[in-house]
């Protein structure tokens, strides 16, 4: 089996081999020549195609590709691959300079410079650096451009009046403003073309304020036909020479102004208004500066200067002005001596802008607290209603050339210097306020202001709107304090009780009946009436017609008080003085403790109905100094009672140094006249602070000693004339002793033997009057 396998595969093999022999006799890439088989060049046939080359081998060849070229493989054949060209730009982009562009070409690339650029050959190599067109092309902007070369390319700029043709590379040429915009000197102006500009020219009635490339507007020349008489002839003929001057503007006239003339007129006219005391009154308020403020306005556009400043003893005024083809931008700062205007030039041009624009700021040096009365408007505020003000700034007036002041685009800032530096308190603050005129006169308002803010020297003060402006300093009420008004309730709550006490003890004590217990009886009345309408009443301000019946009430009551505080002095002198009949008729005591009272009370309420109630108080007014009619009595009745004191003493001290003395009545008496001239000091000492304490500088400590003095009366009155008696004590130890015994019989019992035995003193001395003590 082996021999005939190992025969079959050589015939197998051989058979192959037969196959691959071409018919000529030679494998492929040989060729028959001469009888032999010799190497076939395949590369005669360019069989690698465009740019690659052939390189034969035996029997066999290869393809390669040319620079600049490549293929998928590195050898390959017509049938394994072909040359495609490479893109150099993207297999390494810095191949070029810089400002140069790579460009493929087949087989290669090329650099080629952009466009502003040219080829500069420097060392063995190239760059591309940039063309000046400006040089290289002289005319590229033409006449009346201006050539700006930039790296690669250039740009022409227009002067006003020019414009380029197409883009910025473009020649310039003239702008027809005439053509283009409509009404471009307004309807009431006419305009002329030239080149590179133009002007306008102003019908009769209009200007352009001497810039001939801005609108027309109507000059107004009569805005001061408005003004009310009084402005007429406060400020004379100073107003038909503003206007001759303001119509010397019309059209196209160029007659030397005279705006500097004017505002120095103007300062003296307001000057002497100033000092002449002629600002009375709000509408003469209102006049003035609806006056001064309309004749800035004329006076403006006239000026020459940019910035001009003038001042005199009364007044000053610094005003800058800007007169130019576009609107002025930018911050402006003004100032006076004590103020300050922050505002920008947008603010004062406002929507419309007529050839020119100013800033004005005018201060009234004289114009301070000691002239200006009218009314302060401070009905913004109702928890300012008690509140006393008083002008802290130099008044200003603020004004720009923008007609549309009453909502400006930005806030106008002012700054304040204060009259009177002091630091915002408790009963102290500043407010920046405006005149604001209303029909019949006007007003200090503080609307309008969206932003304030104060120290103890300034108050910076913000506005949407102008006018003329100061700062008020606000001096309010200040609050009773917890403590006070809690010693204030305690204290005469106390003194209530401890009255009540005591006129029970006058009333139902017959022990101690008499003229001087009558007297003690009515004036713990007085007291105990007075000092619940104090307590409850005394604050109620709202109701004007009731707070004027408790101040009257509180007149009469407290008046009473002191009138029978004089009836038990003119008593206990009688007591000492007299021997006999020292007893005071019922009649005589009535009439001079509640009718002189009512009396002083009547006639003060004819005299001054207004006196009574007050801002902060159900009291008496300070006004026309109706407070007097309280104090001049009270003072009286201190000085009387004084007098009778020192006169009972005196004999007092007489009639213990004599021979025979009655020590136990000398010792009571002595006991009343002590107690008397004590409760003197007490209700005479109360009414020395309360004379403070009911004005608008009433300080803290004077409320507290009223307050204690207030309270301690009532507790004095019952301590005195109830606890320090030894008949009263006696009362009450009866008195409580039937309240804790249990035993009706005993209890009746010892109050009928103490009732005998209390009685026997006054039944010894019945003619020297005592009994009546």
């Amino acid at each position: 089996m082996e021999p005939k396998c190992t025969l079959l595969l050589l015939g197998l093999l051989q058979v192959a081999v037969l196959s691959e022999v071409p018919e000529s006799g030679c494998i492929y890439g040989y060729q028959m020549l001469k009888g032999q088989c010799i190497d076939e060049d395949e590369c005669e046939d360019n069989p690698c195609g465009n740019h690659s080359i052939c390189f034969n081998t035996n029997g066999s060849y290869y393809c390669d590709c040319e620079t600049g070229f490549m293929s998928k493989t590195k050898n390959f054949t017509a049938t394994t691959g072909q040359c495609q060209d490479i893109n150099e730009c993207t297999v390494n982009i810095n191949r070029c300079p810089e400002n140069s562009e790579c460009k493929n070409t087949i087989g290669s690339f090329q650099c080629v410079c952009l466009p502003g650029f040219q080829d500069k050959k420097v060392g063995s190599s190239y760059t591309c650096a940039d063309i000046d067109e400006c040089v290289s092309m002289p005319t590229a902007c033409g006449q009346h451009g201006v050539c700006r070369n930039t790296l690669g390319t250039f740009t022409c700029s227009c002067p006003t009046g020019f414009r380029n043709q197409g883009n910025s590379h473009t020649p310039c040429e003239d702008i027809d403003e005439c053509d283009g915009e409509e009404h471009v000197c307004g309807k009431d102006g006419s305009c002329s073309n030239s080149e590179g500009s133009y002007y306008c020219q102003c019908s009769p009635g209009y200007s352009n304020y001497g810039n001939n490339q801005t609108k027309c507007t109507e000059l107004n020349c009569n805005r001061l036909n408005t003004t009310s008489e009084k402005a007429v002839a406060m400020m004379g003929g100073l107003l038909d020479l503003f206007r001759t001057s303001c119509e010397s503007l019309s059209g196209s006239s160029r007659e030397q102004r005279t705006g500097e003339t004017l505002l120095e007129n103007l300062l003296n006219v307001t000057g002497g208004m100033l000092s002449g005391g002629n600002l009375n009154s709000s509408t003469s308020f209102s006049v003035f500066f609806g006056a001064v403020e309309n004749t800035m306005r004329l006076i403006a556009p006239q000026l020459n200067k940019k910035t001009t400043r003038m001042d005199n003893e009364d007044t000053e005024a610094w005003l800058t002005v800007r007169k130019d083809q576009v609107p002025p931008t930018g911050q402006v700062t003004l100032n006076t001596d004590n103020v300050q205007l922050n505002t920008s030039w947008e603010t004062a041009v406002g929507a419309n802008y007529p050839g020119f624009a100013f800033v004005a700021l005018v201060g009234y040096k004289t114009l301070n607290s000691t002239n200006v009365s009218p009314p302060i408007n401070t009905d913004t505020d109702s928890s300012h209603q008690n509140t006393t003000y008083l002008l802290n700034s130099q008044v200003v007036t603020a004004l720009v050339s923008n007609t549309d002041t009453h909502s400006l685009p930005e806030p106008v800032t002012l700054t304040f210097r204060h009259k009177n530096e002091r630091e915002v308190s408790k009963g102290l603050n500043y407010s920046c306020v405006y005149w604001a005129e209303a029909q019949g006169g006007g007003a200090w308002s503080g609307q309008g202001c969206v932003k304030a803010v104060f120290n103890s020297t300034h108050a910076v003060c913000s506005w949407k709107h102008l006018s003329s402006f100061a700062v008020l300093m606000a001096l309010y009420p200040i609050e009773d304090t917890f403590e006070l008004v809690w010693i204030t309730r305690v204290g005469l709550t106390l003194s209530i009780i401890c009255l009540f006490l005591c006129i029970l003890t006058f009333w139902f004590c017959r022990t101690i009946r008499g003229t001087r217990t009558t007297i003690h009886l009515h004036l713990c009345v007085c007291l105990f009436i007075a000092n619940i309408i104090f307590l409850f009443f005394i604050s109620n301000t709202q109701n004007k017609a009731g707070c004027a019946s408790v101040a009257a009430l509180l007149h009469f009551f407290y008046l009473a008080a002191f009138s029978f505080m004089l009836l038990e002095g003119v008593q206990l002198y009688r007591m000492v003085v007299l021997v006999f009949h020292t007893t005071l008729h019922q009649l005589y005591l009535y009439s001079v403790g509640y009718g002189v009272p009512l009396a002083i009370v009547i006639i003060s309420a004819i005299a001054f109905p207004s006196g009574y109630g007050t801002r902060r108080h159900c009291w008496l007014s300070l006004d026309q100094n109706f407070i007097w009619s309280f104090f001049a009595p009270v003072c009286i009745i201190i000085f009387l009672n004084s007098f009778f004191f020192v006169i009972t003493v005196w004999k007092l001290v007489e009639k213990f140094s004599s021979l025979n003395p009655d020590l136990s009545k000398l010792k009571r008496l002595r006991g009343f006249v002590l107690t008397a001239v004590a409760q003197l000091c007490v209700l005479g000492g109360m009414w020395v602070f309360g004379c403070f304490l009911f004005q608008d500088e009433g300080t803290l400590v004077i409320a507290y000693l009223f307050t204690l003095c207030n309270s301690l009366q009532g507790v004095l009155i019952f301590i005195m004339h109830c606890l320090m008696s030894k008949l009263v004590r006696e009362e009450y130890k009866k008195l409580f002793g039937r309240m804790c015994t249990s035993e009706k019989k005993r209890y009746s019992e010892f109050s009928s033997n103490q009732s005998s035995n209390s009685q026997r003193p006054l039944r010894s001395t019945p003619s020297t009057g005592e009994s009546q003590i």
